[in-house]
């Protein structure tokens, strides 16, 4: 019980934050798919700490976090992180260079592949249900991607944006609480 009511007073902190953070879905409606020309859609967008990213695709894929040596020779081999579902949202909790690769190695070689940098910004939004401030502390246990690198299922969704003082990022949150506690 105490567990939740700490949890219930975090939301409540919350609320008053103002930045926004964003979670774009990759290949926008094309989706994270072979069709989708993931270059042009990178081009123009700014990835923060705090923001994630949504891959939505067909179960003849997969999405891989590798290094920068597995994203230009495709090679996925030992993948930081892995998504099967067909929803993975990964959330960006530190700057720097991330690399995704789809796991056929033929989609990859096509183009299935995405680079992002993730930039430190003092003013965007900390992780969902982690604590403001000055500075990103380590991420929060709820938004880490798991040890077995399966998929958090209250991860998944279609939104695109998350507003911090947003109804929808507190029922986010609330679903989040809800199914961890329920472990």
């Amino acid at each position: 019980m105490a567990k939740l009511l700490k949890m219930l007073a975090l939301i409540v902190l919350s609320l008053g934050l103002s930045a926004e953070a964003t979670v774009f879905t990759v290949g926008d409606s094309a989706g994270w798919d072979i069709s989708a020309d993931l270059a042009s859609w990178v081009a123009n967008k700014v990835f923060y700490v705090g923001d994630a990213l949504m891959f939505e695709y067909s179960t003849y894929h997969t999405v891989n976090e590798v290094d920068s040596a597995g994203y230009e020779s495709c090679n996925f081999a030992t993948p930081r992180l892995t998504g099967s579902n067909g929803n993975t949202t990964v959330p960006l909790t530190s700057p720097g260079e991330r690399y995704f690769v789809c796991g056929v190695t033929l989609h990859c070689l096509g183009g299935m592949k995405l680079h992002v940098n993730v930039e430190s910004n003092q003013t965007a939004a900390s992780p969902v249900g982690a604590p403001p401030s000055a500075t990103q502390a380590a991420p929060s246990p709820l938004l880490e991607w798991p040890s077995d690198k399966s998929d958090f299922p209250f991860l998944s969704g279609s939104y695109s944006h998350v507003a911090r003082g947003s109804y929808a990022g507190v029922a986010s949150l609330l679903c989040a609480v809800a199914w961890a506690l329920a472990l």
